[in-house]
């Protein structure tokens, strides 16, 4: 039988054909493509006068059936982890680190690309410069000892990672509260039954450390149980990971000329600098603990009595519901996860891009409650498929991501593919909800309209820092009233949400935004404070983790009473096992453009011109433009800052880039 993985799906759009792929068919197809890929680089390396399409477009086009062995197999592991998957990962997650460190290593290779000129447009040069980039930060410059300690390090430090993520899903499954009914009071009926395990009711935990429900749950004793419950995660099972990962990512920095591991990310960032990124921790610190404080104390004042990590939300919705009128389990009541995605995030899409997302029932997903869309131009021309995977599994990893099965490439002959994943336990939303459901849809928008040649370029192949640009400026259309009377229908009576409803939504995004920058600015702070050490003295197996970060916090003034980091570091999947080592202050980055850019929109309206003009100069992109001038070709003129500090009630900071 033909393994399935080892050749090109022939369902449209080389969607894998998920009914014919088991487990089975991984490894053979992995060792088969691995050596394949290594054959096709020998081939590069033996070819005849190097040139731009015997070379840099046949490294392009080469590692076709890894990648889609690869693709198969981590997007399954994340959305549906079990222990044959983790027994796969083990075996080869290893070989696949050494297989890349490998080509990045091979001195021919980076002799022959080195060689080769450039056709004469952007996209071809900055593949080109990017490529020799990659190798030098790969190690193809070290000596012989020195690429081999690179190998040693890269392969450990991709086992801690596969280690990392599968601990805190364990952890995060076997502290799923159990509550009574009563400790459920403050949920509608319909969430209460959504936590039915049997004879019991049992709460997941989600990703972040303060938990969505504890804004809702009336029983402080429920609160708290859910909160600790959080703050347990990774504490006997990741802490050794963490400061092993570390130590190792610092001796890799070191080892390719680096003062630390975030000099060494935040130099491919556009960022640029470490000392930039910190800059900017540094400079909104300050008013954002002021607000926090500040909102505290008035939720405080609400709930007679000084309150801690998992009373506040409560009391902070609380003032919320006061101030404007909001009710929390009323407003879900609004959002159906169907009409928000039909009727509000592809009607958005329609509205700026012209196109269509049309489900195709003939087409299946990996899972029976996965479905998959077609987006189609105006003109009716296939752009590519969106899988849509919200419902919430005790093996489904924390969080909500987007990622690729394949990516556009005109050379490669490919149209994407791509899926968004969250864990949504109720068909009725919640605001975070929707807004996430935007913020992801923004994410695939940017892999759907990628329009690039070569594959490395293509769609979210880009920095951290710019890659959440269009997921945010995304979520702005969630409540723009255009776009929310189209699908904010109450669930019972169809009735269309009222104008000063969405107003008073529109203000509670706003509201309590000293405690959301706060938390999140306190989490980049702890990654930065990692990746940020340029000797590994403090690294040795006594270190507390507790102490290290509450310092991170309190050199930066964000060790502020009742209020805990978004993520703390035994549960920080961004920067232990989701690629966003000294990366988390990117979304933050990402929001200065989405304040500013957003402004355009506001100012042009949401209409077929702006995003035409968002399409072509951001979108369609990927890699293939410098960023900053992809930024001025749609806004105008350079970022200005002053829009997120207006948004964050930052505006009294000191911010200047």
């Amino acid at each position: 039988m033909t393994n399935p993985l080892l050749a090109p799906s022939t369902l449209p759009y080389n969607l894998p054909d998920f009914a014919a792929i088991r487990l089975e068919h991984v490894e053979p197809a992995f060792d088969n493509a691995l050596a394949t890929h290594a054959q096709e680089i020998a081939a590069i390396t033996t070819a005849d006068e190097p040139t731009w399409e015997n070379t840099v477009e046949a490294f392009e086009l080469a590692g076709a059936d890894l990648d889609r062995v690869m693709a198969w197999f981590f997007n399954l592991q994340g959305t549906d982890s079990t222990d044959e998957f983790d027994a796969v990962a083990d075996r080869i997650v290893p070989k696949l680190s050494a297989h890349i460190d490998s080509i990045y290593q091979n001195g021919e290779l980076y002799s022959r690309i080195a060689q080769v000129t450039a056709p004469d447009d952007e996209e071809s040069r900055r593949l080109h410069d990017e490529l020799q980039r990659r190798f030098t930060r790969r190690g193809a410059d070290l000596d012989a000892a020195g690429k081999s300690r690179l190998q040693e390090i890269n392969r450990r430090l991709s086992e801690l990672s596969e280690r990392f993520g599968r601990n805190l899903l364990a952890d995060t499954k076997s502290l799923a509260v159990e509550l009574t009914r009563d400790e459920l009071a403050g949920l509608s009926e319909a969430q209460i039954e959504a936590y039915k395990d049997g004879d019991r009711f049992v709460v997941p935990i989600e990703l972040p450390t303060t938990q969505a429900l504890q804004a809702e749950l009336e029983d402080s004793g429920a609160r708290h149980k859910l909160f600790d419950a959080s703050r347990a995660r990774g504490r006997d099972t990741n802490a050794d990971i963490v400061k092993e990962a570390v130590r190792l990512r610092l001796e890799r920095a070191k080892l390719l000329g680096f003062t630390s591991h975030a000099d060494y990310v935040i130099a491919e960032e556009t960022a640029g600098t470490a000392q930039a990124a910190r800059q900017l921790i540094a400079d909104l610190a300050p008013a954002a603990a002021a607000n926090a404080e500040a909102e505290r104390k008035l939720a405080s004042e609400l709930a007679d009595e000084d309150l801690d990590g998992a009373d506040w939300p409560y009391w902070q919705a609380k003032r919320r519901e006061q101030e404007l009128g909001i009710d929390e389990a009323e407003i879900r009541k609004y959002f159906p996860l169907e009409q928000v995605l039909e009727d509000g995030v592809f009607y958005a899409a329609n509205l700026l891009y012209g196109i269509t997302v049309e489900k195709r029932e003939d087409l299946n997903g990996y899972r029976d409650d996965v479905d998959v869309w077609e987006v189609k131009e105006e003109d009716g021309t296939g752009i590519g498929l969106l899988l849509t995977d919200y419902n919430a599994r005790s093996s489904k990893r924390g969080g909500a991501w987007m990622s690729s099965f394949v990516d556009q490439s005109h050379l490669a002959g490919t149209k994407p593919v791509v899926v968004n994943v969250m864990s949504i336990t109720s068909n009725l939303l919640t605001i975070d909800e929707v807004t996430t459901v935007f913020h992801e849809f923004g994410h695939a928008l940017h892999g759907l309209l990628s329009d690039v040649r070569y594959p490395s370029n293509s769609g979210t192949n880009v920095p951290r820092d710019w890659v959440e640009f269009p997921s945010q400026i995304n979520e702005n259309y969630a409540f723009a009233p255009e776009i929310a009377r189209n699908y904010a229908r109450h669930v019972d009576t169809g009735e269309v949400i009222a104008d000063e409803l969405l107003k008073a939504l529109t203000a509670s995004r706003q509201f309590g935004q000293g405690f959301d920058t706060a938390e999140y600015l306190a989490a980049s702070a702890i990654d930065l404070a990692w990746h940020s050490l340029d000797d590994d003295t403090e690294l040795d197996a006594d270190l507390d983790i507790a102490a290290f970060e509450q310092e991170a916090l309190r050199e930066v003034g964000l060790d502020i009473e009742g209020l805990e980091p978004r993520y703390r570091s035994t549960w920080f999947n961004h920067i232990f096992a989701g690629g966003y080592s000294a990366g988390y202050y990117s979304y933050l980055w990402a929001e200065a453009l989405d304040a500013d850019g957003f402004q355009l929109v506001e100012e042009e309206g949401i209409n077929r011109r702006t995003g035409a003009k968002f399409r072509e100069q951001i979108l369609s992109k990927g890699a293939s433009r410098d960023y900053a001038e992809a930024y001025r070709a749609f806004r105008g003129r350079d970022k200005d800052t002053r829009p997120l500090l207006e948004r964050r009630g930052l505006s009294g900071s000191d911010i200047s880039s």
